[in-house]
């Protein structure tokens, strides 16, 4: 009988950066034994990241419902009837109290998320006063608001905005398979415009929307490859929402969403992996075996933009019997420099919303 071979590890391959990886290296990723992917991913994780410190993120629905595009995913379409109430753009100071009790519940980064095809220039100032305004509590900032022209990347950017998220959402082969009314170049350019503009990227995609595992290597073949990896590269199972196409999608395999997790670690050695949505259908042994995969960010709180998320409290709890802690956040700004930050918000923000109270009609 032949010897099994061993995978075989070296010290300098698992912190260097690639940007030239094939699709048939990736494949082989995914394909071998389970237990040796999870070990790779592990050794991989434990030379670029403290194994035990996992990210905190909550994330804010400022707008919600009507979008234009077609994501067949998305209960936020205004193409499809899922019984979503569409709600208009919250004002800054709302946002600004729910950051407030986000941070207060331990998230360090604040992502705020808005059901549009891009942004109107109209809605600039409110957003740019809302970033600042969550900035000046001491909280790492996130938005996702859709397509994003030059301009309109700087704005964010000159206004203190950390991150933008903007997924690939699959691989280029699947992605007609799931939306028609943007391409793969359109999200392909607003993610050069957000790192042009200086800001870091969030970019990962969705699994269990139908696609075969050559398309997961395919999403994360366009991730990894980047000029930049991105920082943040969340990986999200498929929530099934009654009334979108994807409804009576077949569920995926628990290990092969794992596998995801665990190659997305491996060749993008120095990003955070985000456990994203879909979490409320795992088990906490499921999470668990993601953490120990790469995963060492997640969102935080009961609702990710319009659909479940765990229990915050419940979180806490699997980090205490896991032994993970969370990760800190410092802020290079001074407390004067803070308070002057949130002052001017607050300002701008009463100015700009003297005949609406609470929302504005995005």
């Amino acid at each position: 009988m032949n010897a099994v071979a061993k995978p075989v590890f070296n010290k300098k391959a698992i912190t260097d950066i690639r940007h030239d990886w094939s699709r048939e290296e990736i494949l082989a990723l995914f394909t071998q034994p389970f237990s040796d992917l999870m070990f790779q991913a592990q050794t991989v994780h434990r030379a670029n990241f403290d194994p035990n410190q996992v990210q905190v993120s909550t994330l804010c629905s400022i707008k919600t419902g009507a979008c234009p595009e077609d994501c067949a995913y998305c209960p936020q379409s205004a193409r499809y009837d899922t019984g979503l109430e569409k709600e208009k753009l919250m004002a800054v100071q709302a946002v600004i109290d729910e950051a407030k009790a986000a941070k207060a519940s331990g998230a360090t980064r604040f992502c705020m998320g808005a059901a549009w095809r891009s942004p109107k220039g109209r809605d600039m100032g409110y957003v740019t006063d809302m970033v600042k305004g969550v900035k000046g509590l001491g909280l790492e900032t996130c938005m996702t608001l859709g397509m994003l022209k030059s301009e309109q990347a700087e704005q964010l950017a000159d206004a203190g905005l950390d991150y933008y998220n903007h997924n690939l959402d699959t691989s280029p082969e699947y992605y007609g398979d799931v939306i028609t009314t943007r391409t793969y170049s359109d999200r392909l350019e607003t993610l050069d415009n957000v790192r042009n503009a200086g800001m870091k990227v969030c970019c990962g995609g969705i699994v269990g929307m139908g696609e075969e595992e050559s398309d997961r290597a395919g999403l994360l073949q366009q991730l990894a490859n980047m000029k930049e990896h991105p920082e943040s590269v969340p990986v999200n199972m498929l929530v099934k929402v009654e009334g979108t196409p994807m409804a009576d999608q077949a569920d995926l395999d628990p290990f092969d969403f794992i596998r995801t997790i665990a190659v997305a670690r491996i060749i993008m050695p120095k990003s955070h992996v985000r456990l994203s949505a879909g979490r409320e259908e795992m088990n906490e042994q499921m999470q668990a075996m993601a953490y120990l995969a790469g995963a060492n960010s997640i969102f935080y709180g009961e609702k990710l933009l319009t659909t479940p998320n765990p229990e915050a409290s419940k979180d806490m709890l699997l980090f205490k019997r896991l032994g993970i802690h969370q990760e800190s956040y410092e802020l290079h700004m001074d407390e004067k420099e803070q308070e002057a930050a949130l002052v001017k918000s607050l300002a701008d923000e009463q100015e700009s919303i003297k005949n609406d109270k609470f929302f504005y009609t995005a």
